[in-house]
Formats: structure tokens, C-alpha cells, sequence
């Protein structure tokens, strides 16, 4: 055996905690298979003397967790603080400029900053690397970079937010309101007591600029990926889903042709014969199209301390061995600048629901705004009731461009009729 691999980790949590002991429990695997030992040779945390179920006190203890990124005695350096700036961001830096290869989990920083990082990291000479910050347990990362490395990917996709997911499927299975699921989410810890920035998409846009960044070597560009997320779904919108033979699902979509770069995050109809109508609870999974390979499925545990520490650990297995790799699959100055793609060209099918008065002429008035903005009806279906005596409406639609679609809703806009602000959710193809 060489000499081991000395591993720093900033941040103690759950994720932190579970790298040590995965270290701990496989050190002589991971030995092995990495051709030399790993081993964690100092730590940073908030609070030293925390209970975290793992023996601290064997480690260089660092107050500042900047102060890892100098640390003489490490070879890599493991960030698991998380936010898109700050400490974790000054760590990064810090650390590949003292020509360190660095690892993290941190979603939110890649998406924001992974391009400098990658630049940096390749003028240094030094890995970046971050498997964990997309899917948690599931190596989506290496098997684009990789495994389907010689494919052009027509477009990759998925459920990226194992909260949404556990949220719907929960109302599919039960019929129950958001609110209401959102609540048990909150007291099983699936959900934050905070839980804007998953129900909101957020955390599946980060996770979906990676991705396409990845799967069409572009510049990442979180900024332009549109974000719908899942707080206005009622159950009536799971229910009349089902009965249509799909199942919603909160996916980021990610396509780059010539007309640019189209990346979204949006409630969608999946289609039950579809592998993603049957991926349940807090799991997360990405589909890839290559053109050789064809449809392949990423699927598993998207977080939690033994499948997040996993993917860290694989990362820094992979340092060991000597496998760096440009972190984007290719050189950075590769990486090409793609505008934003026109959502209002793509075509496809629609799924609207409207909460209405109960009154006459109301199916006439939206009927007729469809009309006007040229989208073909498939069905228009009526039934149930809303909570303040109305009626449910909902609308699918032929194929189309999207922005017929936008027109008729803009037509409808302020109308007396409505109840509420319409639902829209694409339907997969």
C-alpha cells in the first residue's frame, strides 16, 4: 500500500458524521479498492463538543472551517457545510488554490459557482468533484460523465426532490390535501420546517443546471431554468390525473438544440406505463436518452447520511486512484455558452385545471379563450366541487405550442368567473 489519502471534512452533520463512520466500517474495502487507505485526518464543525455518534477526538480539531483549506497535514479537502456562498464557498477556494482536490455534496454551490471552481480546479491541477450534490446515493454523475460519455444525450430528466416526491405520492396513495401531507412530511423530518426551497423546485433546479451542464457540456446556467413548484397541486388534481391513466410527478427537464438551451422545473403527467409514474416516496431518479445507448435509468435513495456519505466516499476513491477528470466531463474551455431556449415553441400536451363559479357561460368563456389562442381541446371535463362552492374544471389538451396555451390563460386572466389562479402541468411525451 502507498501512502494514505489524508481527507479533511468540514461540517458535522448527519452527511459529515456518516462519512467517518462509512470510513470506519469499510476502511479495508475502500483500502482496497482505492489502492490505498483513506482516512480523515482533521475535521471543522460549529460545535466540538456535539454528540455525534462518531469518536471526534482523534482528529486535528479546525475552528475555522476556511482554515481546512491550508491544512498541511490534508490531501482533500470534503465541504459538507452547504449554502451557495459564504464559508463553504471561501473553503472551495481556498482550498484549490493550496492545490487540494476538493469534494462536496453542496448543490447550491456548484450550480451558483461550479464553472470558476472548475476552472480553478483544472488550472491547479487538482480534482472537483461532486457526485453527492445531485441524487444523493445515485451516481447520475459518473454514469453521464462516464459511463455514457461517448453518447450525444438527446435530453435528461427526473424526480430530483425526494420531498416533492414523498408529498405526491403520499396524496396519490391517500387522496389527501398538500397541506395536509406537507405536515406529516414536516414530523417525519422528510421535510424542513422551512420547505419553500424544496416544494418550491429550487433544490431540483440547482440539481437540474448540473445535470444539463453535464449531459450537453454547456456553462451552467441555473439562472435560466424555469421553476414551478408543487404548493398549489390539490387532491383533486392527483385524482383527475389518475383517472386520466398518469400520475403527477415534480420533474426537471433539461433539452439543448438549436434553438438553445430549455431547462424546467414543472408538475408533471407522467404516463403509468412510464418507469418514473412508479418511483414512490423519498426516492430520486433521472432518465438520460443517448443516442447510442438509448434510455437509461438512475434511480435510489436522493439523501440521507449512508447514501450521501456514499457518493462522497466514491469521489474520494475515485482521488485516490488518480482519476481527476475535468469536473464537467470536459476541459471547461469546451463547455459552450447556450441561450435560453423559447418555452413557448416546444410543442406538446397540456393538462389545466380551473377552479370556477358555478354559474352559466363559464365553460363557453374558457372554451372560447382556447379557441382564440388556437389550442385544440382533447377533453373538458367537469365534476367535483371546491371547498367554497364552486366547481372543478379540467381541460387536456391536443398537442401544441406552449405559447397558445399562455395566450388562453392570459385571456382568461381576471376573469369573474375564476375562482382562483388555473393550474397548468405539462404531460410528458
Amino acid at each position: 500500500m502507498t501512502q494514505p489519502l489524508r481527507v479533511a471534512i468540514a461540517g458535522l452533520g448527519t452527511v459529515g458524521a456518516g462519512v467517518i463512520r462509512l470510513i470506519d466500517a469499510n476502511g479495508e474495502l475502500i483500502a482496497r479498492r482505492a489502492g490505498r487507505p483513506i482516512e480523515v485526518v482533521a475535521v471543522s464543525a460549529r460545535d466540538r463538543a456535539k454528540d455525534r455518534g462518531v469518536d471526534i477526538s482523534r482528529f486535528a480539531w479546525v475552528d475555522d472551517p476556511v482554515g481546512l483549506g491550508r491544512h498541511e497535514g490534508a490531501d482533500v479537502v470534503v465541504e459538507l457545510i452547504g449554502g451557495s456562498d459564504g464559508p463553504a464557498l471561501a473553503l472551495a477556494r481556498t482550498s484549490v488554490a493550496a492545490g487540494k482536490s476538493f469534494v462536496t455534496a453542496n448543490k447550491a454551490m456548484i450550480a451558483h459557482h461550479g464553472l470558476e471552481l472548475a476552472r480553478a480546479a483544472e488550472d491547479a491541477d487538482v480534482a472537483l468533484k461532486f457526485e453527492a450534490a445531485v441524487a444523493g446515493g445515485v451516481p447520475v454523475i459518473k454514469g453521464l460523465r462516464e459511463g455514457a460519455a461517448a453518447n450525444e444525450i438527446a435530453r435528461v430528466y427526473g424526480i430530483l426532490n425526494g420531498t416533492c416526491n414523498f408529498i405526491l405520492s403520499r396524496m396519490e396513495a391517500e387522496g389527501r390535501d398538500f397541506a395536509d401531507v406537507l405536515a406529516e412530511a414536516q414530523a417525519k423530518g422528510f421535510a424542513e420546517a422551512d420547505p419553500s426551497f424544496d416544494i418550491d423546485g429550487v433544490d431540483a433546479a440547482h440539481k437540474l443546471s448540473i445535470l444539463a451542464s453535464l449531459a450537453f457540456g454547456t456553462s451552467p446556467a441555473f439562472g435560466d431554468v424555469a421553476v414551478t413548484g408543487i404548493r398549489n397541486l390539490i387532491a383533486a388534481d392527483i385524482a383527475e390525473a389518475g383517472a386520466l391513466g398518469y400520475r403527477v410527478r415534480l420533474l426537471g427537464l433539461a433539452e439543448a438544440n438549436a434553438g438553445g438551451l430549455f431547462q424546467r422545473v414543472h408538475p408533471h403527467l407522467v404516463p403509468v406505463d412510464h418507469p418514473l409514474a412508479h418511483v414512490t416516496g423519498a426516492t430520486n431518479a433521472v432518465v438520460a436518452e443517448g443516442n447510442f445507448v438509448g434510455r437509461l435509468l438512475f434511480q435510489g435513495a436522493g439523501a440521507g447520511d449512508g447514501p450521501t456519505a456514499s457518493a462522497v466516499v466514491a469521489d474520494l476513491i475515485d482521488i485516490a486512484r488518480g482519476e481527476f477528470g475535468p469536473a464537467y466531463a470536459m476541459p471547461s474551455a469546451s463547455l459552450t455558452a447556450q441561450p435560453p431556449a423559447d418555452p413557448g415553441e416546444r410543442r406538446g400536451r397540456a393538462f389545466l385545471r380551473f377552479a370556477v363559479v358555478d354559474k352559466v357561460g363559464v365553460l363557453a368563456e374558457i372554451a372560447a379563450a382556447m379557441r382564440d389562442a388556437g389550442v385544440s381541446i382533447e377533453s373538458l371535463i367537469q365534476r367535483g366541487a371546491t371547498a367554497g362552492g364552486g366547481v372543478i374544471v379540467t381541460i387536456v389538451t391536443h398537442e401544441g405550442p406552449e405559447r397558445c396555451v399562455a395566450q388562453a390563460l392570459d385571456k382568461l386572466a381576471g376573469s369573474q368567473s375564476l375562482a382562483g389562479k388555473p393550474m397548468w402541468m405539462h404531460i410528458l411525451g
